[in-house]
Order: structure tokens, then C-alpha cells, then sequence
């Protein structure tokens, strides 16, 4: 598949500055695969749309306040955005000015201990994180409330991003599903461009993932699967494969792929050139979702993070 296929253009006023005052009363774009039927719904209206023995599963990750504005040596400002931890004290991130900025070099309660190229960093954190909430770069709206940023079901702290699919329940709709939980801790290079010309010529980096061997259980045994986000999809669509209940994935789904497991997919409206949509398009088929892309941009939905969500039938 070529990249230039996953461009769309979006009017940046349909760019989702801020979440709703309520978190279920986002619009929710329902397309059924077999029929092609389209529905325009509320998302509180999830549950009269999934069949009575549907099993909803959701990811929960907890994100990290993670970004740390912070001062070099010199007096300048600095930014470490922590991404991942690798042992004790030690995470891997990026630091901005990276060429201004050197091993073993303190920033606050940050030292820089290993460059690694790209931004990069091996860093030694004192303490846990303290800092902000690290929302994606399209939303220059400071967010009153960082919860916000957070699901209402979050539990397992490392995610660089949030799982934005789950961003839309409330813990009265989850009371009207069947839910089961899985972990995947969402890393900034799910969101990252394509760049390459070529889909097939594009890294997808692993992400630390784990299921409970119970709810892996009961999810291999629904009769109806329903996915919350695309990080869900990915821990699912591994294990589906063989992979162990506990690891890291690096399952780049692109159109052609063969879900073995995924019956619906609740999800997002996505960036173009993103992996996230090249996911999308693979489940829903690539002309099929430039069409539902159009039919949201011509009835004003909201985009990205805190905008509004699809269902995949």
C-alpha cells in the first residue's frame, strides 16, 4: 500500500481542541461492513448498537504525567517527554534541544545519560514522574482537567498517550456493557507518520502489553468481540496468533490483514499518514473508510483525541 493512500484533507477547525463536558455525549459514526449502512448516533447509544452477547474489551492503561519542562545548565528551558521505563530509575525518552543538550548533563531532576539518536534519550529520573499530562502536539489548548486524559476505567500507569477510544465512557454506560480489561502501554511511535513511501518499508516499534489469563479465557470464548481502540486490536490480534499473555507486540496491521478475533471496533477518528488509520482501513476496507472519513468531515465531526468516535459493525 502506498502511503500517499492514508492522506486526507481535514478543515483544522474540525480538530478537537477540548473533551465535551460530558464524556458520552460525543457522536458516534456507526458503519455496518456487510450491509454498507451508515447511522449517525450518540456514544450513549453503544449498547443499543452491539448485539445482546457482545463482549466489550477495553485497554487499561494508565497515562504517565510525563512531560517535564525543565531548565539546562545554561538557564535555557528543556523539555523530557519520558516514554518508557527500563530499569530501575532509567527511562527511555525524548529531550528537546536535542543538539544543545549532552551526556551526563543535569536537568533538573533529569541526567542525560545515553543519546541514542532521533531525539532520544536514555534518561535517570529521581523519583516518580511529576509533570504533565504529554498531549499530542494538534491540541494547544492547555486541558483544565487532566483527567481528562485519562479513562474512567485507567489503572495500569505507562502509557506515553491515551488509548483516546476509551475516552468516551462513563462509568454509567460501562455498568450497561459486558467489559473485560487487557494492558497495552500506548508508545508516541503508534501516533508517529509514516514516513516511508511505502507502507511495507515502515517500523512499528513494540509496546509492553499483558492479559489476565482469565479474561483471555473469556474473551477467546465470546461469541462477539468488540475492540476498544487500536492498541486493543493489536494485543488481541496477537494473542489470537500465539503470542504469550504477557510481552511486547510489534503486529503492524495494514489492509489485507486477516483479523482472527475482532468482530467491531470502536474507534477514533485518526491523524492521516498514521498507522492508526492504515489499522482502520484494514478492517473496514480502504475505500470504505475514505468514505466514512468524508461523510465525517461533511456532518462536522470533531477529530483526533477529544473528538468523536466510529463503530465498526
Amino acid at each position: 500500500m502506498r502511503t500517499a493512500e492514508l492522506d486526507y484533507d481535514l478543515p483544522p477547525e474540525l480538530i478537537a481542541q477540548r473533551p465535551l463536558p460530558q464524556r458520552d455525549a460525543s457522536r458516534l459514526l456507526v458503519y455496518e461492513r456487510e450491509t454498507g449502512a451508515t447511522r449517525h448516533r450518540c456514544f450513549r447509544d453503544l449498547p443499543e448498537e452491539l448485539p445482546d452477547d457482545a463482549l466489550v474489551v477495553v485497554n487499561d492503561t494508565r497515562v504517565v504525567p510525563a512531560r517535564l519542562r525543565v531548565r539546562r545548565p545554561s538557564g535555557g528551558e528543556a523539555e523530557v517527554l519520558l516514554l518508557e521505563p527500563v530499569a530501575d530509575g532509567l527511562w527511555e525518552a525524548l529531550a528537546r534541544p536535542t543538539k544543545r543538550l549532552r551526556e551526563g548533563m543535569r536537568l533538573g531532576e533529569v541526567e542525560l545519560v545515553e543519546h541514542r539518536g532521533d531525539g532520544r534519550w536514555l534518561v535517570r529520573l529521581e523519583g516518580p514522574p511529576a509533570g504533565e499530562a504529554p498531549l499530542p502536539p494538534y491540541i494547544v489548548e492547555p486541558l483544565a482537567d487532566p483527567q481528562r486524559y485519562q479513562t474512567v476505567y485507567a489503572d495500569e500507569d505507562g502509557s506515553a498517550a491515551a488509548p483516546t477510544a476509551g475516552l468516551h465512557f462513563t462509568r454509567e454506560l460501562l455498568a450497561r456493557l459486558d467489559v473485560e480489561r487487557i494492558t497495552l502501554h500506548v508508545g508516541l511511535d503508534t501516533f508517529r507518520p509514516v514516513s516511508a513511501d511505502d507502507l511495507d518499508d515502515h517500523e512499528i516499534h513494540s509496546e509492553r502489553y499483558r492479559v489476565e489469563e482469565g479474561a483471555w479465557e473469556r474473551i477467546r470464548g465470546a461469541e462477539h468481540v468488540v475492540a476498544v481502540g487500536t492498541t486493543t486490536v493489536r494485543v488481541l490480534e496477537s494473542l489470537a496468533r500465539g503470542a504469550p499473555l504477557e510481552g511486547r507486540t510489534s503486529l503492524f496491521v495494514t489492509p489485507g490483514f486477516e483479523f482472527e478475533l475482532v468482530d467491531a471496533l470502536v474507534t477514533n477518528f485518526h491523524l492521516p499518514r498514521s498507522t492508526l488509520l492504515a489499522l482502520v482501513m484494514a478492517f473496514a476496507g480502504i475505500e470504505e473508510t475514505r468514505g466514512l472519513y468524508r461523510t465525517a468531515i461533511g456532518e462536522r465531526y470533531r477529530f483526533y483525541s477529544f473528538g468523536d468516535a466510529m463503530l465498526l459493525l
